[in-house]
């Protein structure tokens, strides 16, 4: 017994230091040196607080980039994803709905070149983040409400793309909110 008891203990106590302490320290120390580390507020030219950068938000206006829907209205105190499958009729009635909306508030786009992350809530439903294909298929509609050329619009777009984590991690994205900020700025 005594065989197999005491180094039991000496394990138990050995991953107890490990998974209680020295883990949370490494995971909490590189969470603080990652890009975005929980700064969130931005503020537009007027210095006015406009909104989180890490939290998605909804735009409606025709003059504004839309970012991807949510599943739980944008409400950060709630996050999560609708959990309906990808076969369920009541989540393929609204993702039809949407591409319907979108095709209406931009003649000219077919729907196959809708990209998915326009038409569909991410897992946790507070995605601050398009693809730039989703921000660069919306500029034909924002140039012409707000009376502006589109390569101006599309240079916005590269001026606040990110690129891929280290460079190769994940895709270039665009976070919506900054990217309507430097709609207003001229």
């Amino acid at each position: 017994m005594k065989t197999y008891l005491f180094p039991s203990i000496r394990l138990t106590f050995v991953l107890l230091v490990i998974c209680s302490g020295i883990y949370p320290l490494l995971v909490a120390g590189i969470g603080f040196f990652a890009p975005g580390n929980g700064s969130g507020v931005k503020t537009d030219v007027r210095n006015l607080t406009v909104g989180y950068e890490n939290i998605g938000q909804r735009f409606d206006r025709a003059d504004y980039f839309q970012g991807r829907p949510s599943a739980v209205n944008y409400n950060a105190a709630g996050s999560g994803g609708s959990n309906k499958g990808p076969s369920n009729p009541d989540y393929l009635a609204q993702v039809q709905a949407r591409i319907d909306t979108f095709l209406v508030h931009n003649p000219g786009v077919q729907k196959s070149d809708i990209p998915v992350d326009l038409v569909t809530a991410s897992g946790s439903g507070l995605d601050p983040d398009i693809s730039v294909q989703a921000a660069r298929i919306q500029v034909p509609r924002i140039a012409k409400v707000r009376n502006r050329n589109e390569y101006e619009l599309y240079a916005i777009i590269d001026k606040v793309k990110d690129k891929p984590l280290f460079g190769f991690l994940g895709p270039e994205k665009v976070n919506v909110l900054l990217l309507n900020i430097q709609l207003n700025v001229k």
